[in-house]
């Protein structure tokens, strides 16, 4: 009805985020900020998009936009973190992660993102409390599980690891699902 608003095509592009439609969320993206270069929130949802379709740099790039026009809002620390993981900066990834959590303590990816950022600098206590905490506030994200079957792996609880790898598999998480099945996951299946 009206191709110059903007915020349909943001609700669009989020929906089409959702979906796994990342290429028509970024179209959508594109076209609510050439609209609308203010928004912060369609550079939020354009970063969601490129680090899905594993553009990283501009995923970071767009919340750096984002964050310029308000900082305020804890999902675009979170993408900036997961940019930063992505990019192997886990330093600075932690130092986003830990201002999403301060803006939205309740933000259950935020403490996934934490978890697994802890997991790759070797605080493995760090990332099993964090994994603790996202489970505790979405007790249905599969990440959450794999980081903390990862982290308990990692401090020699190997039970409980593979508890947790079933559990992600359980809840649809199809990455922990092909490791479960390969050679590397023979040790769990094994356990069971």
């Amino acid at each position: 009805i009206n191709p110059d608003n903007a915020l349909a095509y943001l609700n669009r592009s989020n929906a089409k985020n959702n979906l796994g439609d990342y290429q028509g969320a970024l179209n959508d993206s594109n076209k609510a900020i050439a609209i609308d270069p203010d928004t912060a929130v369609a550079y939020i949802n354009r970063s969601s998009a490129k680090i899905s379709l594993g553009d990283y740099q501009g995923g970071l790039d767009d919340t750096n936009k984002a964050i310029a026009i308000n900082p305020y809002i804890a999902l675009a620390y979170v993408n900036r973190s997961s940019a930063k993981i992505s990019l192997g900066d886990y330093q600075g990834a932690l130092n986003d992660i830990n201002k999403a959590i301060s803006i939205d303590p309740d933000n259950a990816l935020a403490y996934v993102n934490r978890s697994s950022t802890k997991i790759n600098l070797g605080d493995y206590q760090g990332g099993l409390d964090d994994t603790n905490k996202a489970i505790a506030i979405d007790p249905e994200n599969t990440i959450a599980f794999n980081n903390r079957g990862q982290a308990k792996g990692s401090l020699g609880d190997y039970k409980g690891a593979c508890n947790d790898f079933i559990k992600a598999v359980s809840l649809g998480n199809q990455a922990t699902a092909q490791w479960l099945n390969s050679k590397d996951g023979t040790w769990c299946r094994n356990m069971r």
